[in-house]
């Protein structure tokens, strides 16, 4: 079985995400070109997304990540934030950078932002590849978005469901009947 049979539609193609992906490296390129940034990317979803991020960035920059759930195998955030893995980086004084795959309601991202900013960081903005609107439920925006998406449920590109379909080279709509039980 493929994955592609379990995809209603798709949103954005690898050539829809890629030229996403230049447009913000130039922008941030631009924004961080004396600034050298700690870029921290958002595991697991954000990692391939920062990659190629990073990749279309001149600039110099550090890399680091952070792993946090508020997941688990729901298709709905708890609400409650754990960091299962925290960045080896001190960001005193330092210009952060976070690398999201989607700010959908915002909280794991509102929990990010005062960690950082309560670690001294001297900014803290953020990239989100995508932006789901109209699932906000805490008062965060991302500084940089890539694309906004309808409230649908979207795996690939990094984002999962039960940790499968980020190797999609796409983004794409999951068939409800795949994750309703």
């Amino acid at each position: 079985m493929r994955m592609d049979n379990d995809i209603e539609k798709i949103l954005f193609t690898s050539e829809d995400i890629k030229t996403a992906v230049q447009k913000l490296g130039q922008k941030l390129t631009k924004d961080y070109q004396d600034k050298n940034p700690v870029v921290v990317g958002i595991l697991r979803g954000a990692a391939p997304f920062m990659i190629d991020l990073v990749r279309a960035m001149d600039c110099y920059l550090e890399i680091d990540f952070i792993d946090v759930s508020s997941y688990g195998d729901a298709t709905e955030s708890s609400g409650a934030v754990t960091i299962l893995k925290d960045i080896d980086s001190d960001v005193t004084g330092r210009h952060v950078l976070l690398v999201e795959d989607i700010v959908d309601t915002g909280r794991t991202l509102e929990k990010l932002l005062e960690l950082f900013s309560g670690r001294g960081a001297a900014s803290v903005k953020v990239c989100s590849l995508l932006d789901k609107p109209e699932r906000r439920i805490a008062n965060v925006t991302a500084d940089y978005v890539g694309l906004s998406v309808p409230n649908e449920f979207v795996v690939g590109y990094g984002l999962d469901f039960r940790q499968q379909y980020r190797n999609l080279p796409y983004i794409g709509v999951l068939k409800p009947e795949i994750y309703q039980d």
